[in-house]
């Protein structure tokens, strides 16, 4: 077998991708979007018609240009989502606005319309992961969000304060970002001579697998934001890894054999010290990770500027 097929026997293979064709090709368990990936799939003529389709239902409901717009954009996310779930088996994850990251309320409000959407159009909760960026507030959404049966998917999520955070209040899934930061350290560190084993974004993804299995929690880990397929091949066993279309395609043309790096038993005997968290241990240890800190403030930027992108595409049909 090639590495890829290898690997989906030891891990779900989840395609981070919004473009469908690809989905359609690596045949991943579930899928995850957010709105830079929306945003690069909305620019592909094939797409036309969901755009048609998301202009028409916000005309239809409101006559405001605000809530048009507001309308058209949630309902675009949502008819990729629908596509994606008639090719995967499993589940999708669907983002919320980055611009409410620091506001419970407006995120938990924007979770239950996203869901209501997708519930309008026949698909059940139980297929949707909805994305929360991975600050306190985003957290504390999530908590709210969990004990209505919406489970949620941390995103932006750079340390192990997040992952306690997220797992201590029962949240379904993770995703530490393993590329992203490399990137950091790169950038800001020699990391040239760390081997991919050593490198941080792996370190942290198998630390909070051995913290997550050690302790009993059942909220899982997927790994993603990848930029080799090393990084991905040191995972192996992970819960679940989320890879772009461009790894999943080197996976497939690559012979070997791949080696299950992680495993719950050999995690459940790690020498960990369970670690307490409220509001002010949190944000305290956040603002000691620098890289943590920048990268997740950095990520709520991207994806908001992509948010603003799609917008004004909406904006020029509408």
């Amino acid at each position: 077998m090639n590495l890829l097929e290898q690997l989906k026997t030891q891990t779900k293979v989840v395609a981070d991708s919004g473009d469908i064709e690809s989905i359609k090709k690596f045949k991943p368990v579930d899928a995850t979007t957010n709105p830079s990936l929306i945003y690069s799939a909305a620019q592909d003529s094939k797409y036309v018609k969901l755009i048609d389709d998301a202009i028409g239902y916000a005309k239809q409901k409101s006559t405001r240009k605000d809530l048009q717009l507001s309308l058209a954009f949630d309902k675009l996310i949502v008819e990729f989502g629908i596509e994606i779930l008639k090719i995967v088996p499993g589940r999708v994850s669907t983002e919320v606005d980055a611009r409410l990251s620091f506001d419970i309320e407006g995120s938990v409000k924007k979770a239950r319309e996203l869901i209501s959407l997708y519930k309008d159009a026949g698909v059940s909760y139980e297929r949707i992961l909805i994305k929360l960026a991975s600050t306190w507030e985003g957290i504390k959404a999530a908590e709210i969000l969990t004990k209505e049966n919406i489970h949620c998917n941390m995103t932006l999520l750079f340390s192990m304060p997040q992952a306690i955070a997220s797992a201590e209040i029962g949240v379904q899934l993770v995703s530490p970002f393993v590329g992203r930061i490399l990137d950091w350290y790169k950038k800001n560190q020699s990391a040239q001579q760390l081997t991919q084993a050593e490198e941080q974004g792996v370190v942290l993804v198998k630390n909070i697998y051995n913290y997550y299995k050690k302790f009993g929690y059942k909220t899982e880990i997927m790994g993603a934001s990848f930029r080799n397929t090393e990084e991905i091949i040191q995972l192996a066993g992970c819960d679940l890894l989320t890879i772009a279309p461009k790894l999943l395609n080197e996976l497939e043309r690559t012979q070997g054999t791949l080696e299950i790096k992680l495993n719950p038993e050999k995690a459940k005997q790690a020498k960990i010290e369970k670690l307490s968290l409220d509001e002010k241990k949190f944000r305290w240890l956040m603002n000691e990770d620098a890289m943590a800190t920048e990268k997740l403030a950095e990520g709520i930027r991207k994806f908001t500027e992509d948010i603003l992108k799609l917008e004004t595409m909406l904006k020029q049909k509408l």
